[in-house]
């Protein structure tokens, strides 16, 4: 055995000393002195971020709502029979953020981006925090694409295009659900083209039986397979359906600034503002105009304005900044082509990139028909249009149930496709006259020739937009069906047989004259086929007429 020598510890322990590094941590620590009914308070935690993420015993997580002078106000994400007073809460350091990233497509997760549909854990990678400012004009381009429904009341009237806010309101058991299914489901030919929509639902204080109808329907119709599904269900705590519709637009805007399409519909925002409504009486805030705290209008604009169509651009490689590059104008004339705004790069070679896009469908339930309200008007106030659906049309069968007159879409007329617009341009003012007319028709029985040729192509045309749930049309089978019924082929038809006839014509046009359809869907326009069209219209309308007279 070798003897110690001392020269070698004294040189050993001389290292350590040199490579010592003294590190010091401080934990910013607080302690619970009140909790009940899903809120915190928090004494400590001077340094506290607003909508910091804080650690509670039990691994249950709070967000930091109110910063006071003596304390913090703290909504528990999660059950709070494990916290109790005199707890120490701890700082993460971080706001809230949930898991992006493809991986999230085809699950159904909570508002915290957790699966609760049983097929195991998500792996990603990527987080978005929840709240962020929206981009500002300068990174926007105005709305030019269209965003199919597949519903012809819709996209002929009310047309919605990619990055637009369109407001879906109406009482309850309306068909507001509906809609945004129908619109998910349609969303299934765009993932056959260059620029597929990806589908985020968003279904805050639902019934969790209605959470499993809607994604059984889902994966049925094969729309789950480009869709994620965000539920704060009725029976999860209010925080959770406060922050549900946050966590659905920051996974939205991983595909967005991917230059990708996003449609997000919010069913329904009034649960969303009466959940924040319980969150702010209990933190003590002053209530305002219907218990609402003063920022309530705040709480849907700053959701809201997230949604955008985004420029064109170019991402320099040295700064890793966006020169977005204005529409409106020529891309090569522009100086932030070659160069850079930022750190004046030569950006002249990298390649443009295309602005992606999130379109949002808010819905709104209202109270008898009082579109007057609080919230109703706040949020249409925000959105882009809106489409209002009555109940007294739901059940005279008129689905989906528009009110053409009151409804509106304040920039999807620049999106909507040269064929359907042409079709469609006088389709609105009809129906509202239609109803109008309607009305005072049934005092009268005198009426003249002008008068009954309105009331004749009104009800038939009323009797065309109707149409089943989860049967969205084609583009091109719309323009062919409405077509039809602006030239008058409806008219000599009793009203019974006009959905039966439409479908038909579709069918025939499909059989005998196959590039008519093809034409208007790769044209987005029936003008150089229309002749094909009358001949057509011509020719299955005589038969239709003499196979059902008598």
């Amino acid at each position: 055995m070798s003897a110690i020598r001392p020269e070698e510890v004294t040189a050993l322990l001389k290292k350590q000393i040199e490579s010592y590094e003294g590190r010091l941590e401080l934990e910013d620590q607080g302690t619970v002195v009140q909790v009940g009914d899903g809120i915190a308070r928090v004494f400590g935690l001077s340094n506290c971020l607003a909508s910091e993420m804080l650690e509670f015993p039990g691994g249950v997580m709070g967000m930091a709502l109110n910063l006071e002078e003596e304390s913090v106000g703290v909504v528990l994400l999660g059950d709070d029979s494990g916290v109790k007073e005199g707890d120490p809460v701890k700082r993460t350091g971080k706001v809230l953020q949930v898991p992006v990233g493809k991986a999230m497509l085809g699950r159904v997760v909570n508002p915290l981006g957790q699966p609760i549909d049983g097929k195991g854990p998500i792996v990603t990678d990527k987080f978005r925090p929840l709240e962020r400012k929206a981009d500002g004009v300068v990174y926007r381009q105005p709305v030019h694409e269209p965003l199919q429904t597949g519903l012809k009341a819709i996209d002929s009237m009310i047309p919605v295009g990619r990055g637009q806010r369109e407001l879906i309101i109406g009482d309850r058991s309306t068909g507001k659900s509906a809609i945004i299914l129908d619109t998910i489901i349609n969303q299934k030919y765009t993932h056959e083209t260059d620029t597929p929509v990806f589908c985020i639902y968003v279904m805050i204080g639902q019934k969790e039986s209605n959470v499993a109808r809607t994604v059984a329907k889902l994966e049925e119709t094969g729309a789950m397979a480009y869709s994620i599904v965000v539920s704060a269900s009725a029976s999860d705590p209010a925080p959770l359906q406060y922050i549900a519709p946050y966590a659905g637009v920051a996974m939205g805007e991983e595909f967005m600034y991917d230059s990708k399409d996003v449609l997000i519909a919010y069913d329904d925002l009034t649960k969303q503002a009466a959940a924040y409504r319980t969150l702010s009486l209990l933190l003590r805030r002053p209530p305002g105009r219907e218990a609402y705290p003063g920022d309530v209008f705040y709480l849907h604009s700053r959701l809201l304005e997230r949604s955008v169509k985004l420029a064109d651009h170019k991402v320099c490689p040295n700064c890793k900044k966006t020169n977005p590059l204005n529409k409106l104008h020529a891309y090569e004339e522009q100086a932030i082509f070659t160069k850079c705004a930022s750190c004046a790069s030569d950006i002249g070679a990298v390649e443009v990139r295309r602005g992606g896009s999130i379109t949002a469908l808010p819905v709104i339930e209202t109270q008898a028909g009082d579109v007057a309200a609080y919230i109703p008007t706040n949020v249409i106030s925000i959105t882009d249009g809106q489409i209002f659906l009555e109940g007294d049309l739901f059940y005279q069968g008129v689905r989906p149930a528009v009110n053409v007159g009151i409804s509106v879409s304040r920039v999807g007329g620049n999106a909507q496709t040269k064929g359907m617009k042409k079709v469609a341009g006088s389709l609105k003012l009809d129906l509202a006259q239609y109803r109008e007319m309607a009305a005072f028709a049934q005092f009268g029985s005198d009426l003249d020739a002008g008068t009954l040729r309105l009331l004749t192509r009104g009800s038939r045309m009323v009797e065309l937009l109707k149409q089943g749930q989860y049967v969205p049309l084609a583009t091109e089978e719309q323009v062919a069906q409405i077509w039809a019924g602006a030239k008058g082929y409806y008219d000599k038809l009793p009203v019974e047989h006009v959905q039966a006839a439409s479908a038909g014509f579709v069918q025939y046009l499909k059989d005998n004259f196959g590039q008519v359809l093809a034409t208007i869907r790769s044209k987005g326009n029936h003008a150089d086929v229309e002749e094909n069209m009358k001949s057509a219209a011509d020719q299955f309308f005589a038969d239709y007429a003499a196979k059902h007279a008598g």
